[in-house]
């Protein structure tokens, strides 16, 4: 008797998100069945990767990356315009760092005409990151909205404390895509979708940020959470958690002892660069393989790893 595979068949699907704009617009999203299981169902649009910058001098990044930047890095659109031509990116991801209150503590105003700039300077889609100081990032977001209007960018993050700005700029008046970030917990997930809904943001310009953590550091919560998530759409065609998911990794793998421990104290560690690319890989490979549609990586080792790796499994 000849075999005969047995289909898991999806009751729901995830919704499809373009970012950018024209012939360089991505597609996040789109599939109905788990990771890479094409035997199942539609897998959706391939897995997308971006680069991180910043709107400041990177003090705090490896020696060899800063090398690598030197010339660049201290005007963001240079060194957006330099990742997009080096090492081509699905996506370019700005952190406004330079805005954190315990920082510089950059205006509203300063931090738009940057992101301006970036946009203007590159074809690639652009994802803008705030401090993670909620009320500050609200404030920032509703300039920076305006500044790049007609750019179809994605605001990382909204969450439970400012969606009301962050939504009402970036979506409903300027036409952008809002990063829902919850707290590595399903209903929290769909709260904040829920919420941001009702705002009036349609679910199909929504982007989940269900939290973030390097391989090793409580990983495993994360990875249940959106196992859940998307076991809840498939299985149940739960219409609040439709959205496709990113995960900005290179904001977490860079700050655990492993990637930070300077050589001199841990000598047997071996160099601080090659741990920091190994626990960003590491955790992004595993990310993806659990079903986030994109990811936001550092160092450009790590970008060529996961190519690779994606191109392979598709």
């Amino acid at each position: 008797m000849a075999f005969k595979m047995s289909v898991q068949k999806a009751k729901g699907k995830v919704e499809e998100v373009q970012l950018g704009s024209g012939d360089n617009a991505i597609t996040i999203g789109g599939e109905a069945t788990l990771p890479f299981y094409d035997f199942d169902g539609e897998t959706g649009s391939k897995a997308k990767l971006g680069m991180e910058i910043l709107d400041i001098y990177p003090e705090d990044w490896v020696k060899p990356l800063k090398e690598t930047y030197k010339d660049v890095a201290e005007d963001p659109a240079k060194w957006a315009k330099f990742v997009e031509e080096e090492f081509n990116p699905d996506f370019i991801c700005l952190r406004l760092e330079g805005a954190d209150p315990n920082g510089l503590d950059k205006s509203p105003e300063e931090c738009a005409e940057v992101c301006k700039s970036v946009a203007e300077a590159i074809n690639t889609p652009l994802v803008i990151a705030g401090t993670n100081n909620h009320e500050k990032d609200k404030e920032v977001f509703e300039k920076v909205a305006q500044a790049v209007d007609g750019y179809n960018c994605l605001f990382l993050s909204a969450t439970e404390e400012n969606y009301k700005g962050v939504g009402a700029a970036a979506s409903m008046a300027y036409s952008h895509k809002v990063g829902a970030e919850s707290s590595v917990d399903i209903n929290l997930a769909k709260q904040l979708n829920v919420l941001l809904g009702q705002l009036g943001v349609d679910y199909g310009d929504i982007v989940m940020n269900v939290g973030n953590a390097a391989a090793g550091y409580g990983f495993e919560y994360l990875v249940s959470t959106i196992d859940r998530i998307r076991l809840a759409l498939f299985n149940q065609n739960d219409k609040t958690l439709t959205m496709p998911i990113i995960t900005p990794v290179s904001f977490e793998t860079w700050t655990v002892k492993e990637s930070m421990a300077p050589e001199e104290e841990v000598p047997e560690w071996g160099s601080r660069e090659q741990r920091g690319i190994s626990m960003e890989v590491s955790t992004a490979t595993s990310i993806l393989s659990v079903g986030s549609d994109a990811v936001v990586l550092r160092h450009p080792k790590s970008l060529e790893t996961l190519k690779e790796l994606v191109d392979a499994l598709e």
